[in-house]
Formats: C-alpha cells, sequence, structure tokens
C-alpha cells in the first residue's frame, strides 16, 4: 500500500521559512519520481507542480521558486523534504506530495496536503 503522508506546514511571516516532509511507506522514495504540488483555494482549486525530483536525481523547480525552495530526500527515513525559504505572501496555499513510478502526472498517488500560509 503506497501512502505519503506530509507535515510541517503552518504560518510563518514574509521573509521566513518552513521544511515540509512527505513520509513515504510502501514503496522506496529513492526508485520513484517524487514531486510537491500547491493548491490555492479558488473556484478550481489547480494544483501546480512546485518542483519534480525525477529517479535521476535532476530536480525541476517552478520558476517562481528557483533559488528559494530546495527538494531532498533522505533515504534511511524514506522521506521526501522541501526547504522553503524567504517566503513570499504568494507561496500560500496547501502542498501536497506526489509520487510514482515515473514522472507521469496521472500515474501519482497523492498525500493528504499541509497548508501553509505567509503573511505580511
Amino acid at each position: 500500500q503506497v501512502q505519503l503522508v506530509e507535515s510541517g506546514g503552518g504560518s510563518v511571516q514574509a521573509g521566513g521559512s518552513l521544511r515540509l516532509s512527505c513520509a513515504a511507506s510502501g514503496f522506496t522514495v529513492s526508485s520513484y519520481c517524487m514531486a510537491w504540488f500547491r493548491q490555492v483555494p479558488g473556484d478550481k482549486n489547480e494544483r501546480v507542480g512546485v518542483a519534480v525530483f525525477d529517479t535521476d536525481a535532476s530536480t525541476v523547480y517552478l520558476d517562481s521558486v528557483k533559488g528559494r525552495f530546495t527538494v531532498s530526500e533522505d533515504n534511511a527515513k524514506n522521506t521526501l523534504f522541501l526547504q522553503m525559504n524567504n517566503l513570499k505572501v504568494d507561496d500560500t496555499g496547501t502542498y501536497f506530495c506526489a509520487a510514482a513510478p515515473r514522472c507521469i502526472y496521472s500515474d501519482y498517488t497523492w498525500g493528504q496536503g499541509t497548508q501553509v500560509t505567509v503573511s505580511a
């Protein structure tokens, strides 16, 4: 059973930092494509890809977070992290961890999400 549990969200002032965690079970994160998505409240509640950590160890970031967000994984803990620095109000949203054998959106298994609120 593939499961993902996010944690580490909260409220922070602009310029602050948060580290999100995604604890995985039922598979090994090092062998999967892992990703972080963000959903902002609205009529469509669209989920936007924030970062994708591919199986070849390359990472693709959303342009608006480049230089501020960093994805890493701890193989011993089978956990994916998203380090978020210099947070901006526009970073506010619900962050979801996702995993799949390959980086194919329709194949992702999703976590429950963790809320990040950045205030001015």
